[in-house]
């Protein structure tokens, strides 16, 4: 066996374990092995009306579909024809990388350490972005399994952690006493909202791609419908979300459009070629 093929045969190794800890660290988080619901745990800083970029209690489904994603990512490497795929070398570990992060920051908030949460929550967001702009990089129209497993796990994940990075923040001043968080008009909500806009609009323009797009409106929709429905009231950062939400996916049908038509130019040429 080659260096190569070992160093691919420990990163698929390496994948299909942290997936595994991340989702037995999830069912711990939801309270099923022991743990506290995510909801209730470090005192109800996470909960639905801690603060007014707390998303409403759906929202959090969206984990379910990311986690299904994992999983089938993490299988799908492990088949042998897939191995030394460029693909799996170029976002393996950052796939592992982001699930090691996700089981951490889990374990932050069952233990009351948000601060530390929100510090893992940034670095995660630094992984998943890099990872993203690593396949979007693929030269080439991918399969239905890239397309479902990696541009589309990759992208639900790196949307919604793109919002959860800025409830996190706010859960944590919050949680230390800041009240602006948690109360009407919440002004450093909405910049902090509008910043996770800009890290939105910069993944739609980078890989004009659905699934970033949808994870992140998702997640702005449910801080709308929060802030309308629950207290805290704040319908200034509602409005703020959903403003963000239509740019984001706005700016992604536009470069969605580009990319198909520089595809197509090039499948063009091939054939003419």
């Amino acid at each position: 066996m080659s260096q190569t093929e070992k160093s691919d045969r420990v990163r698929r190794i390496v994948v299909a374990l942290t997936v595994a800890g991340a989702v037995i660290a999830a069912v711990f988080g939801s309270g099923l092995l022991g743990g506290t619901p995510m909801p209730e745990a470090a005192g109800g800083a996470f909960a639905a009306d801690a603060t007014v970029l707390a998303p409403a209690g759906f929202a959090f489904a969206i984990w379910s579909v990311i986690y299904l994603g994992l999983v089938g990512y993490a299988l799908w490497q492990l088949v042998p024809s897939q191995g030394a795929k460029p693909l799996h070398r170029a976002v393996g570990y950052g796939v592992a990388a982001s699930a090691l992060l996700n089981a951490v920051w889990i374990m932050c908030v069952q233990a009351w350490r948000i601060a530390e949460s929100f510090v893992i929550i940034v670095i995660l967001l630094g992984v998943l972005l890099v990872t993203f702009v690593r396949a979007c990089r693929r030269p080439r129209r991918g399969t239905i399994a890239e397309i479902v497993l990696v541009d589309g796990m990759i992208g639900l994940y790196l949307g919604w952690v793109t919002v959860a990075a800025a409830a996190n923040l706010a859960a944590w001043l919050a949680a230390v006493g800041m009240n602006e968080w948690a109360e009407a008009p919440g002004t450093p909500g909405m910049i902090t909202l509008i910043v996770a806009g800009v890290v939105a609009v910069f993944t739609a323009w980078r890989g004009g791609r659905w699934a970033p797009a949808v994870a992140t409106a998702w997640g702005l929709v449910w801080i709308a419908v929060g802030r309308w429905s629950e207290d805290p009231a704040a319908p200034a950062v509602a409005a703020t979300a959903v403003i963000l939400a239509v740019l984001v996916l706005a700016v992604t049908a536009w470069r969605f459009r580009a990319r198909l038509a520089r595809v197509s130019a090039e499948d063009g040429l091939r054939v003419g070629g």
